[in-house]
């Protein structure tokens, strides 16, 4: 495999050496998943299995020495009186050595077995991804709910403020109750918002504590100065033809598929003759009462060959099923390339959305407070109604909501677009984790403490 693929809590060490550590930041976060998530240590536990049986697999084309003993004592008795009886004692031991000389089957599952090897390798370089991905989806989704609910907590004031305001001069008698009515319906409505917004954030909360075992109060903020830019190759097809060669998903696609043909070459050779080279040495001792008893060493060597003539049909059976699985392995081959072109085009063109989307938003958000400041003046002389206050506060925070997804939309599918071109690694993450700084509050909070 072109890339290192083992746990990367000692890759994240070496790269933070060079980055400014933040209190609680994506990077602190990834490494406390690596050394947390289940699904990444199942992946590795399964790729050491796969190992081990690969060397299970050499171990049938490599010598079988065994060593063997025995001892006996042995009583005879004669019916014929004539006969002495006679009771003797005898041991045995030696060794035999087997060296497989062809032996097909054995051949082609080691080979499979080291197609299985790769396959657990690429599997787990996969879910080492997925967990930088997983790990950054949950880390935004939880800066995404503190966005939202910050909005929301700004356009309640703004609301609440309307409706004590629309109150006040319903009192001194120059606006009618019904503007009392919306305001206070409007003022229900975002609070309404308020409260599934704070929902939201303590379940982003949880799923991001899902992947480490730690709930975490605050996380840092994604800087404003964040830059905003174009895919780099800019081109689908370049992306795609990288995800072709490199993609985890598509590697493991292949490996099976290679694995699976061995074992059908495995199965074919179910008619194949073996020769194996055996060799055996042992001593014989009597211990008795004949003359000829004695100590005896034997010796053997031998070439033994063996050709399978009828099995009961279980071999061509076999052949048939493997057939079939290799069959099904090579369209579950081509439906995951398919997929991942389907993904990675996706993804180039969703960032080629976000990107336009963010510096839409970005004036939408001058242009609905322009359009608030003109509209609150309006109705401050009379020429607009609350109804359209109303509507351009409403519109105004919504653009704010907007502008923070849009950016936090691009950041994850950055990421997204190079899991599925396979390029994705932990200095992406670091890359990113330069652009995180601590809250406002947070850095108040820091520099007040004694």
């Amino acid at each position: 495999m072109k890339h290192t693929k083992q746990l990367l809590a000692t890759t994240i060490s070496t790269l933070l050496a060079s980055s400014s550590a933040l209190a609680v930041d994506l990077i602190t976060v990834y490494e406390q998943a690596v050394q947390y998530d289940s699904n990444l240590a199942a992946s590795q536990a399964a790729y050491q299995a796969e190992q081990e049986g690969a060397y299970q697999a050499r171990a049938f084309l490599l010598p079988n020495i065994t060593a063997n003993a025995n001892a006996a004592h042995t009583d005879q008795e004669y019916d014929n009186a004539s006969s002495a009886d006679d009771s003797f004692k005898s041991s045995e031991y030696g060794v035999s050595l087997t060296q497989p000389l062809f032996r097909a089957d054995a051949w082609f599952n080691y080979q499979a077995s080291q197609y299985n090897s790769q396959k657990a390798e690429a599997d787990f370089s996969k879910a080492q991804q997925d967990l930088m991905l997983t790990t950054a989806t949950a880390y935004f989704g939880v800066l995404r709910a503190e966005e939202n609910l910050a909005t929301a907590v700004s356009a309640e004031a703004a609301f609440k403020r309307q409706w004590e305001q629309a109150k006040e001069r319903f009192d001194v008698g120059l606006i009618a109750i019904t503007e009392v009515h919306e305001s206070r319906a409007s003022y229900d409505s975002i609070k309404t918002s308020r409260i599934q917004s704070e929902g939201d954030l303590q379940i982003a909360r949880e799923n991001l504590a899902r992947l480490t075992g730690v709930v975490y109060e605050e996380v840092n903020e994604l800087s404003e100065g964040f830059p905003i830019t174009q895919p780099t190759p800019a081109d689908a097809d370049e992306w795609v033809n990288t995800a072709y060669q490199q993609n985890w998903s598509i590697k493991s696609a292949e490996l099976a598929l290679q694995s699976l043909n061995e074992q059908l070459k495995t199965e074919k050779s179910g008619h194949y003759p073996t020769l194996d080279l055996t060799a055996n040495y042992s001593v014989n001792d009597y211990d008795g009462p004949n003359p000829l008893d004695n100590t005896r060493d034997d010796a053997t060597v031998a070439l033994v060959f063996q050709l399978p003539l009828y099995q009961g049909g279980g071999t061509s059976a076999s052949i048939r099923r493997s057939r079939f699985l290799v069959e099904q392995s090579r369209q579950i081959l081509e439906t995951t390339r398919r997929n991942v072109k389907l993904d990675t085009r996706s993804l180039y063109t969703a960032i080629k959305t976000d990107i336009d989307t963010v510096a839409s938003q970005k004036q939408n958000i001058v242009s609905r407070e322009s359009a608030l400041e003109a509209t609150r003046a309006g109705y401050s002389v009379g020429t607009r109604n609350i109804v359209e206050v109303l509507d351009a506060e409403r519109n105004y925070f919504v653009a704010l909501r907007d502008y923070a997804n849009a950016r936090f939309d691009y950041v994850i599918d950055s990421l997204s677009i190079k899991q599925a071109a396979g390029t994705l690694s932990p200095q992406d993450l670091v890359d990113l984790n330069k652009w995180l700084q601590a809250s406002s509050q947070t850095q108040t909070s820091t520099q007040t403490q004694p």
